[in-house]
């Protein structure tokens, strides 16, 4: 029986036997790329060659590709440990054809590799092709039909409808037809039983291993299809899928790919797996997370709040809920899988062995703060149920089972759990609407309507932005976008010195100039590795010669900031070691950000001496070294770093200031000497290992400089003058702090006489010892009178008081116990008076405060209260 790597290194060399070259995965998360958050096919890391957007180097090619589906049309979620067969990440194994070859030789070779290479039973073997649509004028795809048929009985070729067999890239763009095939790993008796044809589809027993796609078509924004000049073929087979296949297995998760982890999650639960339905449960969607997760750290995506790194907190969240709830498991254990999965894929994918300290770190940290929210969730959940309770009722509200769910990370059949175990139900329906409602405002925020392209002329873009700050320029195309209100449109040129968006720099801004008439270019992004500008308006004549034009000093500020993180990185490698590696940064003219990995928080000392190594090499004004289409193992002999989660073409570009060298496509400075100066103005953890430093460079560093310096000369001036300044703060607050020493004194004093004052003049209102209280007492004075007389005369007493402290009034009311038996609330009669002064406040049934805004009310609100009383 093969074993998973004999099984995967078998594709890539078969497919090496039929010329094709194999690459390497790319990573999972994806960056630069605002229409995917993930690799969620393996098809994405060639989008810009399908999209005719990058030359191809390579007719045939062949790979083993990491892919992540748990958003947007690609969501298998909740399926995930459900199920034999779903996952979040998976292995994409597939082959592509770039204008190459198409359907017979796809057609062959997958037949071939499948019962001749890995000798699948071919009696167990269905595909499907496309039936074709009358609504896009398309008829069955009798020519993929005429192919499978020189391989397999007719009866066992059968067709599939627009959903399951025409693949589209997105609402626009290159689709075409596709064969899926299926094998039958039902026992023989059951086959017996029933046609597996039947089945195709329908039963996750006859499960779909490989998808081949014949993309021949464009989809316009009309929804109409066009031919494309160059067809492509895009392969999908399912790894895991492939080894449940191949070593006889009902589910993937009896495979040797995952069942090292399921044994790991067993023996940390002290459980045995196949014992407990529900437990099994949780043991496969933990073993399924954890790869996930590891590899989404190791590809520099750490979990946050925000779109792929909330999707990524979200999946961890979940395998740790499982644990809690199934596998009891109240305590940090997911980290401690980590071996289990280095000895199963370290070998294939090593950046899980070199990132393994950071990997660790990072799940432990996520894991401990989500236990503490979970145990916070089931407390608030406990009191909903009693809160329910004692309404009489059995079904908890739908909308707390969302808040739920939306703010402590509970899943609806975790809070169904708890509440069976209290004889309790939920409000389906009500949560279901919560979730529509939410699920609606995404909608509505991210809907972009986007047009065709309009092609202009035919043409390469070229950025020539590296050498030049303006140039000629027309326009190869344009689109417009719709988003809400918000109408802009996207201009392709065929010559630009806009740097587009990337690698953590911002994109330029500038302007098209034609004569006098000047479109300002709003920002320049980078989408399916074109460079877009981005305008409000097109230019009055599109097919003019333009010169496009950056602006210059925002240019300029973003180098000073890039180069500076340059001479940063190098600068935290001299001081805390070489441990210390990127993990995110960001370039603006204003501001740089870097993050970096590093496990403690940097020293003030430690900061010094960064900033006084950077401000080293700008005094020195190293003169920029760049080199262009480097071979990738050259530049790494040059000393320059590969950041773990980039994908790298064959050639880069290195960029070298002095010692300083780094692969970059950005834009930088011509010497350090211009950037002037450098300032570190913030350092904080992001996340467990990682830091981040933000610092200011050139203008924006003398203006903090400046401003330091006005703060520092008011400060002087309010202190007299006095030549040592830090000396004369210091006796400021010793004197300050005596001070407060006396007030205190003098406060006691003078709440023990007011206490007296007002006991002495209490009135009796309906048998009710009521005392007041009207001046500027302090707040917490009043409150400590109000309570000593509540404890003193804690039989049919109120205590009523007002308070004016620079223009800010203050209600109080205090009832003994009696009187809030007899159905006086303080809360309601303080929120009513409190109109009086213009504000709000409430509090408990006993105690109640509020605070307003106008003085002129006090009185008014003050006999409102004693009036209530009567």
């Amino acid at each position: 029986m093969m074993t998973s790597k004999e099984i995967r290194n078998s594709f890539k060399e078969f497919f090496r036997s039929k010329g094709h070259q194999i690459v390497p995965s790319a990573p999972m998360v994806i960056k630069d790329d605002p229409t995917l958050m993930f690799t969620n096919a393996g098809m994405n890391q060639f989008k810009d060659i399908i999209l005719g957007n990058s030359p191809i180097k390579y007719p045939r090619v062949a790979d083993s590709q990491k892919c992540l589906r748990v958003s947007g049309k690609h969501n298998d979620l909740e399926e995930v440990g459900h199920d034999t067969y779903h996952h979040t990440m998976f292995e994409m194994l597939g082959n592509w054809s770039f204008g190459d070859y198409f359907k017979k030789e796809a057609i062959d070779w997958a037949w071939e590799y499948l019962t001749e290479v890995i000798k699948l039973d071919t009696n167990r073997l269905y595909v499907t092709v496309f039936e074709g649509s009358p609504e896009d004028g398309l008829e069955r795809d009798i020519e993929a039909a005429g192919y499978w048929e020189q391989h397999l009985p007719k009866d066992r070729i059968i067709n599939g409808n627009k959903k399951d067999n025409f693949w589209e890239m997105g609402e626009t763009g290159p689709c075409g037809p596709c064969s899926e095939i299926h094998i039958d790993i039902r026992s023989d008796e059951e086959r017996a039983k029933i046609d597996g044809a039947t089945l195709v589809n329908k039963d996750p027993d006859v499960i779909e291993i490989w998808n081949l796609v014949f993309m021949q078509y464009n989809r316009r924004a009309d929804k109409s299809l066009e031919p494309l000049p160059a067809k492509t073929i895009d392969t999908g087979m399912g790894f895991e899928r492939l080894c449940m296949a191949i070593q006889g297995k009902k589910s993937n998760y009896d495979t040797d790919v995952f069942q090292p982890l399921i044994n790991a999650v067993a023996k940390l639960s002290n459980t045995t797996y196949g014992q407990d339905k529900k437990k099994d449960i949780a043991m496969r969607v933990i073993s399924d997370h954890i790869r996930t997760i590891a590899f989404s750290i190791a590809d520099g995506q750490l979990p946050s709040n925000a779109k792929a790194g909330y999707v990524i907190r979200r999946i961890l969240r979940r395998a740790v809920r499982y644990g809690y709830t199934f596998l009891n498991q109240h305590n940090a254990f997911m980290y401690k899988l980590l071996p289990a999965l280095i000895e199963t894929m370290g070998e294939a994918y090593p950046e899980l062995i070199q990132q393994h300290t950071l990997i660790e770190k990072v799940i432990k940290e996520e894991e401990e703060s989500f236990l503490r929210t979970l145990e916070t969730g089931i407390k608030l959940l406990d009191k909903q149920i009693a809160e329910t309770k004692s309404k009489n009722s059995t079904i908890l509200n739908g909308i707390d089972a969302f808040t739920l769910y939306d703010t402590y990370g509970f899943p609806l059949d975790l809070t169904e759990l708890i509440l069976r175990e209290n004889g309790m139900l939920v409000d389906e329906d009500g949560f279901k609407s919560e979730m529509q409602k939410q699920k609606d405002r995404a909608r509505n925020a991210a809907a972009i309507e986007t047009g065709d392209w309009v092609v202009i002329k035919e043409g390469e873009p070229e950025f020539v932005g590296y050498d030049y700050i303006e140039c000629d320029a027309e326009i190869l195309r344009y689109r417009k976008i719709k988003q809400k209100n918000n109408d802009f449109y996207q201009i392709v040129l065929d010559r630009t010195p806009f740097y587009a968006e990337m690698g953590g720099q911002v994109g330029d801004t500038g302007w098209l100039i034609d004569g006098e008439n000047k479109v300002e270019v709003i920002d320049t992004k980078r989408e399916n590795n074109l460079s877009v500008h981005l305008t409000k308006q097109l230019p009055a004549d599109i097919t003019a010669h333009f010169t496009a034009k950056i602006n210059t000093e925002n240019r300029t500020a973003t180098e000073c900031n890039h180069t500076a993180t340059h001479l940063l990185h190098e600068a935290l490698r001299e001081v805390l070691g070489t441990h210390v590696e990127q993990k995110g940064s960001f370039v603006s003219p204003q501001v740089l950000r870097f993050d970096f990995s590093h496990f403690q928080k940097l020293t003030d000392e430690e900061i010094r001496k960064i900033e006084r190594i950077v401000t080293d090499k700008i005094r020195q004004n190293i003169t920029l070294d760049e080199a262009r289409r480097v071979p990738i193992a050259e530049a790494k002999n040059m000393g320059a770093m590969a950041l773990f989660g980039e994908k790298y073409g064959d050639e880069v570009r290195v960029i070298r200031f002095g010692s300083s060298v780094e692969l970059c496509g950005g834009t930088h400075i011509s010497s350090t000497g211009r950037i002037g100066s450098f300032r570190i103005i913030n350092e904080s953890s992001i996340a467990a290992g990682i830091r981040r430093i933000e610092a200011i460079t050139a203008v924006a560093c003398e203006e903090f400089f400046y401003a330091q310096q006005d703060i520092i000369s008011e400060l002087k001036t309010l202190m007299h003058n006095t030549p040592n300044l830090v000396q004369a703060f210091q006796k400021f607050f010793e004197e300050n702090t005596e001070m407060k020493k006396r007030i205190e004194e003098y406060m006691k004093e003078k709440t023990v006489q007011m206490k007296e004052y007002i006991i002495k003049n209490k009135q009796i209102i309906n048998g009710v010892e009521t005392f007041s209280q009207r001046g500027h007492l302090p707040v917490e004075a009043m409150k400590d009178i109000a309570f000593q007389i509540r404890g003193e005369y804690p039989k049919a007493s109120a205590f009523i008081g007002g308070t004016d402290n620079g223009g800010k009034p203050t209600l109080m009311l205090m009832l003994s116990d009696d009187l809030v038996a007899q159905g006086f609330n303080a809360s309601q009669i303080v929120r009513d008076a409190a109109k009086h002064i213009q504000g709000g406040g409430g509090g408990q049934p006993h105690f109640a405060t509020a605070g307003g805004k106008n003085s002129d009310g006090l009185d008014k609100a003050l006999q409102e209260m004693f009036d209530k009383l009567k």
